[in-house]
């Protein structure tokens, strides 16, 4: 995520800024100059054409700006929602707001990386559009399923996760590492199922119409194979070929996202922004060349506050292999 300044006064500013605390102004973030704009006290920006604040400014502290003319009022993020908790529901509208928070920076990533984000108003069979959905009032199964992609909103509620990561055994457990590795499950039909890109995946992934229920009731009563951790990202990658290829892509898009970060503040060459492809073979070595040592200090200095490690996986060979593929689709696309 790129370092942010205030136009008005050169304040620092962090992504989910909506008022610059230095002077005041009222501010709103343009996705397609990934920089904020000022905001007059009409609620509309002061360059031509003139925008407003998306309609989920006050229900999800969305601070992005929208064209006039949008049919919904709704950022393009905003917009990829479906489904949400009716403006009532008191308990799920702040977890609803946290998703939203995530989900921004996921779309963030996304265009600057160039992938395609097609939503159900360009196909309307398999568009990406999420259901954000609260298991206070129904089972909630987060997941991915033809383009719709389904979040617990109970994810948002700190206690319930970290008691879930713990019972589920996860280094690892975020909103956005949910939506990262959904989102995987998307790109996967969209990048990598049609032949002969299909053929390179099955080499490194396996059969990804191998039977997922099999799959899944093998994962639960026996666990992950011995030895995993030579070929696998996590343990729930071992599960099917298709979870190996959504969380390989979730930690793609981890290992770019932190690296923008680290380049914007300085920590890291500017070279290795996501908004340059580093395409081809040299270009991924040089991501993994930045991001070993990157990640060891960065977990260094988690420790020294007390924390878990930032980054707590270890990246064998033949998961780089898998990754190499991911880059690869993605620099193409």
């Amino acid at each position: 995520m790129r370092d942010f300044l205030c136009p008005n006064c050169g304040q620092r500013l962090a992504f989910e800024n909506s008022v610059c605390l230095n002077c005041g102004s009222n501010l709103g973030f343009d996705l397609d100059a990934r920089d904020f704009v000022l905001v007059g006290p009409s609620g509309l920006t002061g360059e031509q054409p003139p925008r407003r604040m998306c309609a989920n400014l006050n229900i999800a502290s969305c601070n992005w700006v929208v064209p006039m003319d949008a049919p919904t009022g709704l950022c393009r993020s905003c917009a990829l929602t479906r489904t949400r908790p009716s403006d009532a529901d008191l308990v799920a509208l702040p977890e609803f707001a946290a998703a939203e928070a995530a989900k921004r920076r996921l779309v963030v990533e996304l265009v600057e990386l160039g992938l395609p984000i097609n939503g159900r108003d360009v196909d309307p069979e398999f568009g990406l559009c999420f259901d954000l959905l609260s298991s206070e009032h129904e089972q909630v199964m987060t997941g991915h399923d033809n383009g719709v992609i389904t979040l617990d909103l109970a994810e948002s509620d700190d206690v319930h996760r970290e008691q879930l990561r713990v019972s589920m055994d996860e280094p690892y457990r975020t909103l956005l590492g949910h939506f990262r590795h959904e989102i995987g499950h998307y790109y996967f039909s969209v990048l990598a199922e049609q032949w002969p890109t299909r053929g390179e995946f099955q080499t490194l992934f396996g059969d990804p119409d191998a039977d997922y229920q099999q799959a899944l009731d093998r994962h639960y009563s026996q666990g992950a194979p011995p030895g995993w951790e030579d070929t696998y990202v996590s343990s729930y990658a071992t599960m099917h070929p298709a979870e190996d290829w959504a969380e390989t892509f979730a930690h793609y898009l981890h290992i770019r996202d932190t690296i923008d970060t680290a380049a914007a503040f300085g920590i890291a060459p500017a070279g290795a922004t996501v908004d340059r492809p580093l395409a081809g073979d040299a270009g991924f070595d040089r991501i993994i060349e930045l991001w070993l040592p990157l990640s060891w200090s960065l977990n260094m200095i988690n420790r020294s506050m007390g924390h878990q490690d930032l980054y707590p996986f270890v990246l064998p060979p033949a998961v780089l292999r898998k990754m190499r593929l991911v880059h690869k689709l993605v620099a193409a696309a």
